[in-house]
């Protein structure tokens, strides 16, 4: 399984990102995935999962201003998040979570936003 996550970087605080992750080597469609992320010095924190079906869930910190959605005809998860605030500043990573609760993940994409 490969993932790779892309779409990060320097955008000033109010302003909109959009992260991409595309999956491949495993069946899409039919796991569950989340958007974690790390800032510094910080521990790993959940920032939003989708499951298979669609259902959706988000961090208290986020709501509001992030939507995560996945296009399983492209294999890829989304994070599109607006209203960005310097406390979003991390390396955002996505990751793919098997029937059996096997995790893989991929190399993240920094974000980092300026006040």
């Amino acid at each position: 399984v490969q993932l790779q996550a892309s779409g990060g970087g320097l955008v000033q605080a109010g302003g909109s990102l959009r992260l991409s992750c595309a999956a491949s080597g495993t069946i899409f469609s039919n796991k569950n995935m989340r958007w974690y992320r790390q800032a510094p010095g910080k521990q790993r924190e959940l920032v939003a999962d989708i499951t298979s079906y669609g259902s959706t869930n988000y961090a208290d910190s986020v709501k509001g201003r992030f939507t995560i959605s996945r296009d399983n005809a492209k294999n890829t998860v989304y994070l599109q998040m607006n209203g960005l605030k310097p406390e979003d500043t991390a390396v955002y990573s996505c990751y793919l979570i098997t029937a059996g609760l096997t995790y893989y993940w991929g190399q993240g994409t920094e974000v980092t936003v300026s006040s």
